[in-house]
């Protein structure tokens, strides 16, 4: 016992385990995971492993060399796991290097994203402080008798040992390890998708941080960003048998199948027989309602339901309790949401979780987005936004997406800042946004406002102009400013409705609003000052509005769950529009089929999903009841693999541009028919 413990090996491989066991720990208690399951033995695991490499790496190297690497090594896993930790309580998320891109664009978020830091967050770095005293102060004092023979031995013979030793224990720690990721025991039976294959691509970061800890994510998040996997195995999809009714939807699919039988790739293979498999949903009682009307979609920077309140927002509020209003909307964050959740809106499909995706794969092209079906239904589609490029390509995106005149706030003549803090006035769009629209034909437009962008901790223009109107309330001024911006924005709303009447157009135009995601930069303490409910409970604090407005409807409630995933098919429905509803990872949620079955939900990013009965936890694997309906654990299972399905092939369709590999096949098919 005596000789192990003088071995310069175990010296170094004990006094890093634990403390970085702890850091794993910390990080799971403050991210609220469970303490003990299965997930909690790997993570030892990889603990030990990834001690054992230290060891290795620094055994041939002079004490204090290896002191020091040791140290660095410990304090980037520390300051990591700290910055982990606030991305996920700021974004909802976890950062990946594969938003890396974004750092530039984004440095002014750095004096918001501390601000919301949690003190506790910080407690993170005390196994780092406690291991850094030890290895100066106390180590010598613990092997003094080893430091004395190293000093005036030579040890050549015992280094070849050590690593001998090292190399084999090694790899069988990494043994056990996969063998952690394969037995059955330790698997959740209710997880979206295994723990090997997390492992491979760890795409869902809310579960392979739960399931192999903060540090080994990082790493696989490092080598899948490097290397990407390629998949290799065609997937194929069983086809329900579906029932003819008078609302049936009829498609013909022989030119598709075609191309599928002729096709080699192995993803295209994959995707066609994907959305080949899927069900076409009918056509409802909502089927055309708006036929040959003009649209306008706006989505709202950083709005969340405390836009919904008659003495601060009177237009707002108007269209909201005047249209069909969706009292359970929300707008799941992600990586890069404002881009990424604009991104879906347009196309129906979900964005992959660890990248700015809109921006990623901006020369994509998608025929069936929201520019592509008004395209071809006669009408004028345009986009316009009040600020520069500067985060989001969007002359590119948009114009990829068919939106045949993209307009950006250099375009619009609309005076902007490049101080973070200053955003430009939503009334400026609105008004500069309505000369470009061409009125005297059909027309769709999707408008991007800014005005309510965070900071809101600062003195700003918009964020200082309406003040006055919350002087009497007890709110947090980060909250008035806040508010105060979204004055502006209720503004703004007010002109847009005065120009559309001035062209003689209102009656003839449904306006779409929704928010992107709820406002980053303040706090749920916050929020809690304003909104009606908890913000804590459930996945309420990203509740945000969703408005159908138009002069000539009578208002209407809808209580279904659902989120911008679903606007794209809903209007092509409603508008009756020439589409596959197929190729959307949304369904039209006024459909009766919607409204009955278990299709009532909103997914959020990392596969989780909540409906009026429960909600499931995807990141724990964990299923909670909101009343007496239960799900058996085959649904629930079930359920899980068709979102897991939904979005994995959107990604794949993402990252293979197969929309565009579709539209130009079927094109030379018909082309040879003819």
């Amino acid at each position: 016992m005596k000789k192990i413990t003088k071995n310069k090996l175990f010296k170094n491989f004990i006094s890093f385990i634990f403390p970085f066991f702890s850091v794993e720990l910390l990080f799971r208690i403050l991210a609220n995971m469970p303490l003990f399951d299965w997930a909690v033995i790997r993570i030892f695991l990889s603990c030990g492993i990834l001690s054992l490499v230290i060891s290795l790496l620094i055994l041939p190297l002079k004490e204090k060399t290896g002191k020091k690497i040791s140290i660095i090594f410990f304090f980037i896993i520390t300051i990591y796991a700290i910055l982990q930790a606030g991305f996920k309580n700021y974004l909802g998320v976890y950062i990946s290097f594969g938003t890396s891109s974004q750092l530039g664009a984004v440095k002014e978020y750095i004096r918001d994203y501390f601000d919301s830091f949690n003190p506790f967050f910080y407690t993170i770095i005390i196994p780092f402080l406690f291991y850094c005293i030890y290895k100066i102060f106390f180590e010598k004092k613990v092997f003094k008798r080893y430091y004395y023979e190293m000093e005036n031995i030579l040890v050549k013979q015992q280094l070849k040992k050590d690593i001998k030793l090292l190399l084999f224990i090694i790899l069988f720690s990494s043994f056990l390890y996969f063998l952690t990721l394969n037995v059955t025991f330790m698997q959740n039976s209710l997880q979206l998708e295994s723990t090997k294959s997390l492992f491979k691509n760890p795409n869902n970061p809310n579960i392979s941080v739960n399931q192999f800890g903060v540090t080994v994510f990082g790493i696989l998040d490092i080598k899948t960003t490097l290397f990407p996997p390629n998949e290799s195995e065609i997937l194929y999809f069983e086809k329900k048998e579906e029932e003819i009714t008078d609302y049936t939807r009829h498609l013909d699919d022989t030119k598709w199948i075609e191309l599928n039988n002729n096709t080699t790739d192995v993803n295209y293979k994959t995707l066609n027989n994907y959305f080949l498999s899927r069900e076409i949903n009918s056509k409802n009682e909502y089927t055309g309602y708006f036929k040959d009307k003009n649209l306008i979609v706006i989505m709202m920077e950083s709005v969340n339901e405390i836009f919904i309140n008659p003495e601060y927002y009177p237009t707002f509020y108007k269209l909201y309790t005047e249209g069909w209003s969706f009292t359970n909307s929300y707008s799941p964050r992600n990586s890069c949401a404002t881009g990424n959740n604009e991104m879906s809106g347009m196309t129906s499909l979900f964005s992959i979780y660890r990248t700015c995706t809109a921006n990623n794969y901006k020369e994509n092209i998608y025929p069936e987005s929201i520019f592509g079906l008004y395209n071809q239904a006669g009408y004028t589609t345009s986009s316009f936004h009040n600020y520069t490029e500067q985060y989001y390509f969007r002359s590119t995106i948009h114009h990829n997406m068919g939106s045949s005149a993209y307009y950006g706030v250099e375009d619009l003549g609309i005076p902007y800042s490049d101080t973070y803090k200053e955003w430009p006035s939503d009334i400026t769009l609105m008004e500069e946004a309505i000369k470009r629209i061409d009125s005297n034909n059909p027309f769709m437009a999707w408008i991007t406002t800014v005005t309510s962008h965070q900071p809101y901790y600062t003195s700003s223009e918009y964020g200082d102009k309406h003040l006055h109107l919350f002087e009497n309330t007890n709110y947090p001024l980060t909250l008035k400013r806040y508010m105060s911006k979204l004055k502006e924005l209720d503004l703004a709303l007010e002109h847009l409705l005065t120009l559309l009447q001035e062209k003689n157009v209102l009656d003839e135009t449904v306006i779409v609003l929704f928010g992107d995601h709820y406002p980053y930069g303040l706090s749920n303490e916050d929020l809690s000052y304003v909104l009606p409910y908890n913000v804590n409970e459930r996945n309420n604090v990203d509740k945000t509005p969703f408005v159908i407005y138009n002069t000539k409807e009578e208002s209407r409630t809808f209580t279904e769950y659902t989120s911008y995933i679903n606007i794209l098919p809903t209007l092509a429905n409603l508008f009756d529009l020439d589409h596959d509803p197929r190729l959307y990872m949304g369904e039209d949620i006024l459909s009766p089929n919607y409204k009955t079955s278990y299709k009532n939900r909103v997914i959020l990013a990392d596969g989780s999903w909540e409906t009026s009965s429960g909600r499931y936890d995807a990141t724990n694997g964990v299923m909670t009841y909101f009343g007496e309906k239960t799900f058996t654990e085959e649904e629930i299972v079930s359920y899980n693999k068709e979102i897991n399905d939904r979005i994995k092939m959107s990604n794949l369709a993402i990252t293979t541009n197969y929309f565009k590999y579709l539209s130009d096949n079927l094109k030379n098919t018909n082309k040879k028919d003819e």
